[in-house]
């Protein structure tokens, strides 16, 4: 299975290669990766015990965030290596001033990740989620340096819990603790002689709010807003978008849109633009003196989204129309009531604020329609809701001093 596997994975870079020479993501995962050892060699230093945290993308690296950040804080002579495996996060936090050193993470050989240990020399290493490198976890262990999984969420259709996940359920062993989401995975997990579990909850929690008792005033949304109800559109794909945009032309009482599109590019925000039949203004050609005449902005930047849903009085989330939702809780942690497409199973958060109240799936315009339009009509209900949203993420916080507790 590892000779499979190693196979795999050298397959899996030819593709990436090939891929180059037509795809943007795929040509900085590969530039990125260029004279790696180099890069690593010339920056890091030989003083200075490492911590090495590595995230898949831009959402791991969230889930991380805050541990990251108490570390620096409470234990400020470890050194922060942060790495990722996508250029959606790596090219947005490469600059990231918690972290001493930032690179890609190297193609998982044996080769490689023999190398990579020898030069950065870690004394904790701490994977976000869903990362499982083969030969990265194995020498990690073979060195006996302690190593922690974080924020993770298993599910029972995971190949661990098949009956051909042998290989996989052993790459699990060489955790020293794994820090889960809920008490499913802890179940599933024990299941399959899992034991150096603990529930933890998500870093998550922890982050958005946080980031919400940080958040400052926005002049220009400010004055786009002008105090009226605000609708926020966070990381919307084409199908959230065709539904948005028909309640958007067809809804007439005084309402305010904000809508930040997962993809920022100039012909998909040209697209987006052009369905939407009331005064669309971008944020990157807005001034404070013609914001008021707007009555949609799109936002064709990356970094405001967070701070954005302190102006939505409702948000909806992209994603739920394709592969899953994305991040609901920087808009709960306002006290805002969220609605999401359908695919939102995989995430605990929006199974639980369904449940309590603080959240809406919808499968179509009809559905958007009419949830829009009661929690717009209808104050209370959409204060309940809201307050149902923020109570659940104020409640769920803590993660990170637990995990904390354990490290050190």
């Amino acid at each position: 299975m590892s000779v499979i596997y190693s196979v795999v994975i050298r397959l899996y870079f030819f593709g990436i290669l090939c891929a180059s020479v037509f795809n943007k993501k795929a040509r900085l995962w590969i530039k990125g990766r260029r004279k790696i050892f180099s890069k690593i060699s010339d920056s890091i230093q030989i003083n200075g015990d490492i911590i090495w945290f590595h995230a898949a993308s831009l959402g791991e690296f969230e889930q991380g965030r805050p541990l990251i950040e108490k570390i620096k804080t409470q234990k400020p002579h470890y050194k922060i290596l942060l790495t990722f495996f996508s250029p959606s996060g790596y090219e947005i936090r490469k600059n990231y001033a918690f972290a001493d050193y930032i690179f890609y993470l190297p193609l998982d050989t044996g080769f490689n990740a023999r190398k990579f240990l020898k030069l950065v020399n870690p004394k904790i290493v701490v994977f976000i989620k869903y990362e499982f490198w083969f030969h990265f976890l194995k020498q990690i262990h073979m060195r006996k340096i302690p190593l922690y999984l974080i924020s993770s969420n298993f599910r029972n259709n995971q190949v661990f819990f098949k009956n051909y996940g042998y290989w996989y359920r052993n790459l699990l062993k060489w955790f020293t603790h794994i820090f889960v989401q809920n008490k499913r995975s802890l179940e599933l997990l024990k299941n399959i002689g899992i034991h150096q579990v603990t529930v933890s909850g998500d870093t998550r929690f922890d982050r958005v709010l946080e980031a919400a008792q940080k958040t400052k005033t926005i002049e220009l949304v400010d004055q786009f807003t002008s105090g009226q109800k605000t609708l926020v559109c966070g990381s919307t794909w084409p199908a959230d978008e065709e539904l948005l945009a028909q309640f958007i032309n067809t809804y007439n009482l005084p309402l305010k849109f904000i809508i930040a599109p997962h993809e920022i590019d100039a012909p998909h925000i040209q697209k987006l633009s052009k369905r939407i039949h009331k005064n669309v203004g971008r944020y990157s050609e807005l001034s404070v003196k013609n914001a008021k005449e707007v009555d949609v902005l799109i936002i064709d930047n990356i970094g405001m989204l967070a701070s954005l849903y302190k102006y939505a009085d409702i948000a909806y989330i992209g994603g739920g129309f394709g592969a899953g939702i994305h991040n609901i809780l920087e808009a709960a942690a306002y006290k805002t009531p969220v609605v999401f497409g359908p695919n939102y199973n995989k995430f605990q958060e929006a199974v639980d604020l369904i449940f309590l109240g603080g959240a809406f799936s919808i499968f179509n315009f009809d559905g958007l329609n009419l949830t829009f339009n009661n929690l717009l009509g209808n104050e209370d209900s959409r204060h309940i809701a809201g307050n149902i949203a923020g109570n659940y993420v104020i409640e769920s916080k803590g993660a990170t001093e637990k995990i904390m507790g354990k490290l050190f």
